[in-house]
């Protein structure tokens, strides 16, 4: 678009792109800062809020005449801005079965200090997932084998951290579906006997042996 000069030119310069930007990008670019800098991680001197949202999973085992209870409470960091994140802050397990209660006590205390320290917890689930009993593992309901009850907690963690979206599900791409189909088809056209006949007919004039009955 030309621009029409009023008066003489009598000095001019050129702008690099190394110099500083404009003052209203300056300006934009400080806002987006400072709203970045205004984001809460967990770590271990968050306070415990007033409210927690909690979910209980209900784990019954072959092992143990009573059921296990196990109830993780998530703290909602950010709420009500595009950072909102639910992370885990507590874990508990009750039941009536005391056999187990020393170890799950400090099972829970030990797993809610990792969830409040922040940064990567999902390496609990690998670490209770190759927890394994010295007597046998059992097969849970739905047919999945457990090595350990305490894998099967870890499974029930797995679960939770799925549900808030902290793990992420291992889904194939477009590409690897695509594959997938082909290779479908190609073997179900290989399956299919030729000219429409029945794959299980004998050859015409052939004869059945008495002795291998072949």
């Amino acid at each position: 678009m030309a621009i029409k000069l009023g008066s003489k030119i009598v000095s001019y310069s050129v702008t690099k792109e190394d110099e500083e930007k404009p003052e209203v990008e300056a300006q934009a670019s400080a806002v987006t800062e400072n709203e970045d800098s205004n984001v809460v991680h967990m770590h271990e001197k968050v306070e415990r809020p007033e409210m927690l949202l909690g979910s209980t999973y209900k784990i019954k085992t072959p092992l143990s005449e009573h059921s296990l209870y196990l109830t993780i409470n998530d703290m909602v960091l950010n709420p009500g801005t595009k950072h909102e994140l639910r992370r885990p802050f507590e874990i508990f397990i009750n039941s009536k079965n005391m056999d187990h209660f020393q170890w799950i006590v400090a099972l829970t205390r030990i797993i809610s200090a990792v969830f409040r320290k922040g940064g990567d917890v999902t390496f609990l689930v690998d670490e209770l997932h190759s927890v394994f009993d010295p007597r046998g593992g059992y097969f849970k309901k739905g047919g999945k084998y457990m090595p350990s009850l305490v894998a099967e907690l870890g499974d029930a963690i797995e679960s939770h951290m799925k549900l808030i979206g902290l793990i992420k599900d291992d889904e194939m791409d477009e590409h690897q579906l695509k594959l997938i189909a082909e290779k479908r088809a190609q073997f179900e056209v290989k399956q299919k006997p030729a000219d429409g006949s029945n794959a299980s007919d004998f050859p015409v004039g052939s004869q059945l042996c008495n002795k291998c009955s072949t």
